[in-house]
């Protein structure tokens, strides 16, 4: 069995020919191989249920039988267990498996085995050192197909052979400054599966937490951090074509949960990592943002108020107005995701993640348990005096349950399993509620950018009225989460 540690990169047509002739491959000519590559599951996919890919690859004039324990990527990094050897198409022997458990899922499943997909490529590859690793390079370029679809492979994959993860990451980095090179999520297996069940693009949400006893702060810092940005990655495409509000959406949730995660463990964090990336995070948080306000305007805000004034021109003019925004702002967030810089930046994160020094004798769950203490004072605080609050120290205690939410959200998994679903639902409500006031300012100011020299007239009554109705209620949403703080 061997341990795959690989760097995934997307690669356009006109970079893969950039790629051929870098100074960095000068005096290392490639070896070319023509790849096919069936892979098998059962009719009911239950290999891929388990996250386990299995193919039947012809390289050159031999066959091998690969298995693999197909983790997810994380920024474009997978590490997964591969067992392959050789073998001929259709005959499943599967003694060669070191992992009994695997072994036995593969045997249990030989009789329903069929092709689901298939491969073809071409690989030019390389081995390269750098500084004291060993690394293989891949460009790939061919198609994926399965039952008369077809979709197009165009990729880099580094793989560290030996030494250092920092130095894969220092190879990665040097090709990038040159070469047009995007972190990659979806292995070839995860794409053709996809293309198996027609499964069509949709946006992707945050997963459960992956913070577990026994991991050190840092480790679930990492973690955390890692799935966040495989979160906002897994929206990219979206992002890029602009067609639906729930990519601007999700995609402000990642960045949002990244950032509350980069507050919460900032005790813990060099300074030169912070200094490297809290500015860049904020500034697509930013982009992000001001597309997603735009959205809950027009999808959440205007309706209400075009049903109430149905025959008013001037809200018409609104609705046509705050469209040739949002479309603005869209392609706004499109440039910034697509820039060169955004996908330095998710290699560069990354890379920073895996170097970051681990903190000694501190208890993760002890950390966890003070972090949370501490917030829910400082909210209680602010909660508890809401009568006498203004509009800025309201937007302040929304941050306060929203950043307390996410923290219970990333510490779940070491806290009493009821106690944090009643805790999570209620902070989700409560930053909820105190989202659709912010929501309402919002919508004032962004009425006040489209049309600054107007007189108020209904739809500002409307926003008013509303905005006063939610603040009434909101005590009597708090008093219970007060109540059961001691208050």
């Amino acid at each position: 069995m061997a341990t795959e540690i690989e760097l995934k990169l997307a690669i356009s047509g006109k970079a893969a020919r950039q790629l051929i002739d870098h100074p960095q491959l000068v005096g290392h000519p490639p070896q070319r191989l023509r790849l096919l590559n069936t892979y098998y599951d059962t009719p009911h996919l239950d290999l891929h249920d388990r996250r386990i890919a299995l193919r039947f690859r012809k390289k050159g004039t031999n066959w091998l039988l690969t298995v693999k324990t197909a983790e997810a990527a994380r920024g474009g990094l997978a590490v997964r267990q591969e067992w392959e050897y050789p073998a001929q198409p259709g005959e499943f022997d599967f003694t060669a498996v070191g992992d009994d458990a695997l072994r036995h899922v593969l045997d249990t499943h030989r009789p329903q085995l069929r092709p689901v997909f298939t491969t073809h490529f071409t690989r030019l590859l390389w081995h390269l050192p750098h500084g004291n690793a060993r690394i293989e390079m891949a460009l790939d370029r061919g198609t994926i197909d399965s039952d008369g679809r077809t979709q197009k492979i165009s990729e880099v994959e580094l793989e560290l052979l030996e030494g250092d993860i920092a130095d894969l990451f220092s190879f990665a980095q040097q090709l990038q400054q040159d070469i047009a090179l995007r972190p990659a999520i979806a292995s070839k297996a995860e794409s053709g599966y996809r293309l198996f069940k027609r499964t069509p693009p949709r946006p992707a949400r945050s997963t459960p937490s992956p913070v577990r006893p026994g991991q050190t702060p840092i480790q679930a810092f990492r973690l955390i951090a890692l799935a966040c940005l495989e979160q906002l990655q897994r929206n990219e495409a979206g992002l890029l074509t602009n067609n639906q509000p729930e990519y601007i959406h999700q995609a402000r949730v990642a960045i949002r949960r990244l950032r509350s995660a980069l507050a919460l463990f900032a005790p813990l964090l060099p300074a030169e990592f912070q200094k490297n990336f809290r500015k860049p995070w904020k500034k697509l948080a930013d982009t992000l943002g001001t597309a997603r306000n735009w959205d809950v305007f027009i999808d959440d805000t205007l309706p209400p108020i075009l049903a109430a004034f149905p025959d008013t021109p001037a809200a018409q003019r609104l609705r046509k107005a705050a469209r040739q925004q949002r479309r603005g702002a869209g392609q706004a967030v499109a440039a910034h995701i697509g820039h060169a810089d955004t996908a330095r930046l998710w290699l560069d994160f990354t890379a920073a993640l895996y170097a970051l020094p681990e903190v000694a004798d501190l208890d993760l769950a002890q950390f966890a348990q003070q972090q949370i203490a501490e917030q829910s004072q400082r909210t209680e605080q602010i909660a508890a005096r809401f009568a006498e609050l203004d509009a800025h120290e309201r937007h302040q205690l929304r941050l306060a349950y929203k950043k307390l939410r996410y923290t219970t959200d990333f510490m779940a998994p070491l806290l009493a399993h009821q106690a944090s679903r009643k805790q999570l639902a209620t902070l989700s409500q409560l930053q909820d509620a105190l989202g659709q006031i912010n929501d309402l300012i919002t919508a004032q100011q962004l009425l006040n950018t489209l049309q600054p020299k107007r007189t108020a007239g209904p739809v500002d009554g409307w926003l008013t009225g509303r905005h006063q109705l939610l603040i009434d209620q909101l005590p009597n949403m708090l008093a219970p989460w007060l109540a059961r703080q001691g208050h």
